[in-house]
């Protein structure tokens, strides 16, 4: 396959450009994308046609006249220390007033809450005036030396992603508004737009809705040290306003506020666990953007055009994986990847059309800030790294479609990249078909990952990699996306409704109090209860960093008794510790794995519980080591316990290699490379064995391979990056 299966960026103006590139990497879409817009030549040339909208940008006139159907939030103050009995607070300080403004209407003012944050109290209404011309809030009877926040609420005046192109790419266009869709008015606007937006676009064959209606939050501050006040692309902020709390009101029976919110200034980032007037509230806003969002794509397919959803800036209230996401009706899903992580979480959607967008994107600065297309970048090489870590996945469970974004005129002084990307295409397409003959070869291992959010955050924590790099949990989900492993995830619910049953091994990664870890739910005896039943009967119960860790109980690992080790937070540190020498088992720890041990973690067992590596930290007065991987019989189950995982491929077989012990299979397994470099997937029914090289340098690599009941092996020496496929039909005959 030469062709098909890519979605390539058009530009007007250089039109040769893109019918050379769609051409030679074998496109069969061509798109548009912000900033950029396709010539006549272009949607005559014989390609189907994608076509960008946002539908709650780009509508400025219309905002102008309805400046009260802006998008809101709410924003707490910087804290003021009070020096005497009355206090001023300047509402905005360190906010960037290009992208808020104060919403002191009488509706909203109602809805403001102010606290004195050291004696963690709400300052009574008559205490507090709002100074609307010089935007300060007054504060009477303040205590001296006690800090003061306002909680407020804030139009948002500039859309986050036509923000971030401006300030980062230099656009010079007028600063677009978002509209929100509650009122009557926004909706039948929106409606009527829809609609002459597809009148207006014939040649148009799909709609790719840059996501729906609310945006990721991303707060930016005034301070150019400090730019990024917060982000969470998980984060459900950004749907409030009056209307949207009155009807959560009407339908649920009870009111929201401010510091619900705002949560004592931490906000309630993805990161922790959801309580029930979160889980409430982003049903409440996934219902409103499911039922208008499907009048929207409602309006496109009755023009003959398919929708699309972009999985990514306004996605809020679309999540691909609850229950809701059916009913909007998109013919697919397509989601920007720079890991492995990110492609299982898109082909695992329900839908029928699954497109991953490559990176690096066609922009002159990458995400990261570093040059790409521009002094100094390499986005060759950039593309091979990105490439090597979402093949790996693909391998496991591939997409539908591939394809870019961004400006390709930039592609000009780069061949390099130019060859590169038809490599990796030639390279998609391959992996696509043997998916199409058949399934790939996995292991008899079910894996469920646990944690506060379950299957509706499958494949993700919030956010791309590295913006979730210190989550113990993204590299483990990293590590999953490419082994041959069978992966679900489920909450704490799911596993008192027994959906263990089946499961052969439970993973639970991350720090304490954390969603990841679970927070407050190990403190439902139930939970425990359950669990260790499960692993008494022959499940494995692995733990990462501070799994299973609340507070109050004799353990602060609740699961301690089964994993063999806890961590003493410092209550314990008159207690006696338990003597140890690291057990080595051949084969299980690859040449180049690490594990980082962590302070504090001692042994509850120390008859049964094998060390399989320790390390002495440096910190002074703490000479004795830790254990940083440990194995504990517990019944006919295991527990496993790991201080810390950081993704490496070597990491990564580790991790396999580990399951597999503790599963009770043997570490030699067909179709693993000896290389922890190097990963392969089988095709059974192609009789195909892909193999990639991980690395930039070369590696060599045995394969024992079993084929029609006969067991051989293979050695292979890989190319730097290289993926190679061996027909074993031919090879073993």
């Amino acid at each position: 396959m030469k062709r098909g299966n890519f979605t390539l960026p058009g530009e007007s103006g250089y039109e040769d450009l893109t019918l050379k590139l769609a051409e030679e990497w074998g496109a069969d879409v061509i798109r548009d994308s912000d900033g950029t817009s396709l010539s006549g030549k272009l949607l005559d040339a014989g390609y189907e046609i994608y076509s960008t909208i946002c539908c709650i940008r780009g509508h400025n006139a219309w905002a102008v006249k309805h400046p009260e159907d802006l998008q809101q939030t709410f924003l707490m103050s910087d804290p003021v220390i009070a020096q005497d009995a009355s206090v001023s607070i300047h509402l905005t300080d360190g906010y960037l007033t290009e992208q808020f403004k104060v919403n002191d209407s009488p509706e909203s003012v109602k809805l403001w809450q102010v606290f004195d944050r050291t004696a963690q109290v709400q300052v009574p209404d008559p205490q507090w005036q709002y100074e609307a011309e010089a935007g300060n809030v007054v504060i009477t009877g303040t205590v001296p030396y006690h800090q003061y926040t306002v909680n407020f609420l804030a139009y948002r005046i500039w859309e986050e992603i036509s923000m971030y192109n401006h300030i980062t790419n230099g656009w010079t266009q007028e600063h677009l508004m978002p509209i929100d869709p509650r009122s009557r008015a926004a909706q039948e606007y929106l409606l009527s737009w829809m609609e002459e937006w597809c009148n207006e676009h014939p040649d148009t064959d799909t709609v790719r809705f840059t996501s729906l209606f609310y945006n990721f939050v991303w707060i930016w501050g005034s301070d150019r040290k400090r730019q990024n006040r917060f982000t969470d692309w998980g984060s459900y902020d950004f749907t409030v306003s009056p209307l949207a709390l009155a009807g959560f009101e009407k339908q649920y029976g009870y009111a929201l506020t401010s510091e619900d919110f705002i949560h004592q200034g931490k906000r309630h980032a993805t990161h922790m666990p959801p309580d029930k007037k979160l889980l409430d509230y982003m049903e409440f806003t996934t219902r409103f953007v499911t039922q208008f969002g499907r009048k929207l794509v409602d309006i496109v397919h009755a023009h003959g055009k398919k929708a699309l959803l972009f999985y990514d800036d306004s996605w809020v209230g679309t999540e691909p994986y609850s229950r809701y996401f059916p009913d909007m009706n998109f013919d697919g899903i397509i989601k920007c990847v720079f890991s492995g992580y990110e492609v299982r979480l898109c082909a695992n959607v329900p839908a029928k059309i699954h497109e991953i967008r490559l990176h690096p994107y066609l922009f002159p600065t990458g995400l990261g800030g570093a040059p790409t297309f521009s002094a100094g970048g390499h986005p060759e090489r950039d593309a091979m790294l990105y490439w090597a870590h979402i093949r790996r996945a693909l391998l496991r469970q591939c997409v539908d479609r591939i394809g870019l974004g961004g400006y390709l005129h930039l592609v000009q002084g780069y061949p390099e990249f130019v060859d590169c990307i038809g490599k990796i295409a030639d390279e998609f397409r391959r992996i696509q078909q043997l998916q199409k003959e058949g399934e790939v070869y996995t292991l008899p291992i079910r894996v469920a990952v646990l944690h506060a959010w379950g299957k509706l955050r499958s494949w993700t924590l919030s956010g791309h990699f590295h913006e979730t790099y210190m989550q113990d949990l993204i590299h483990i989900n990293e590590a999953l996306s490419g082994l041959p492993l069978q992966v679900s995830f489920v909450n704490f619910d799911d596993v008192k409704r027994g959906a263990l049953s089946g499961v052969d091994v439970v993973i639970n990664a991350g720090r304490a109090g954390s969603a990841w870890s679970g927070g407050d739910a190990w403190n439902d005896p139930e939970v425990v209860s359950a669990l260790t039943k499960w692993t008494q009967e022959g499940g494995v119960f692995l733990g990462v960093n501070e799994p299973s860790a609340a507070g109050g109980a004799m353990s602060y690992f609740r699961m301690a008794h089964v994993l063999g080790v806890d961590e003493d937070t410092g209550a314990r540190v008159c207690e006696g510790r338990y003597a140890f020498a690291a057990k080595t088992v051949p084969g299980l720890i690859p040449a180049d794995a690490f594990i980082r041990a962590r302070k504090g973690r001692i042994l509850t067992d120390g008859a049964h519980t094998d060390v399989l590596m320790a390390q002495t930290l440096t910190t002074a007065g703490y000479p004795d080591p830790e254990p940083a991987l440990t194995m504990h019989p517990f019944g006919e189950g295991m527990g496993v316990y790991l201080s810390s995982f950081e993704f490496t491929y070597p990491n990564a077989r580790m991790l396999l290699n580990i399951i597999l012990k503790a599963a009770g299979h043997g570490l030699d397994r067909s179709f693993l490379p000896d290389n922890p470099w190097c990963e392969c997937a089988y095709y059974p029914a192609s009789e195909v064995l892909a193999v990639v090289n991980n690395s930039q340098e070369e590696q060599r690599t045995q394969i024992r391979v079993s084929r029609s009941g006969n067991e051989s092996s293979i050695s292979l020496t890989l190319a730097p990056l290289e993926m190679r496929f061996l027909d074993l039909s031919e090879r073993l005959a």
